[in-house]
């Protein structure tokens, strides 16, 4: 049960990061926004995977390192020097994956 919200809470981020990427000019759209739409996507993928897994710790940590990826690329377009991201988005973009950071690592804690 815990897995479906885990897996519905990043399908709402997947929605609200779309919706942002839209705003990042075209010099960005086959860099950065290529970049940040992959990791969304990868951990949607990873999510799902460890989801049909018996042995589920090796995805739970790929899982994790890609929510930190993914952090650090949303964290770059929302730079001063960037400003690709408006604060108000990169504020709210930041607790939805939070809110996933603490469920993966929730998740991670019970498997040991």
């Amino acid at each position: 049960m815990n897995e479906f919200k885990l897996y519905q809470k990043t399908y709402d981020m997947i929605l609200y990061g779309n919706q942002c990427l839209n705003q990042f000019p075209k010099s960005e759209k086959y860099a950065l926004v290529a970049e940040i739409k992959r990791s969304m996507y990868a951990l949607l993928r990873l999510i799902i995977e460890a989801n049909k897994k018996y042995y589920k710790k090796t995805t739970a940590q790929q899982l994790d390192v890609e929510l930190e990826t993914l952090r650090t690329y949303i964290r770059l377009s929302a730079d001063e020097q960037m400003r690709y991201l408006p604060i108000k988005k990169y504020e709210h973009w930041s607790k939805l994956l939070n809110e996933i950071g603490r469920m993966v690592g929730g998740w991670m804690k019970t498997m040991k």
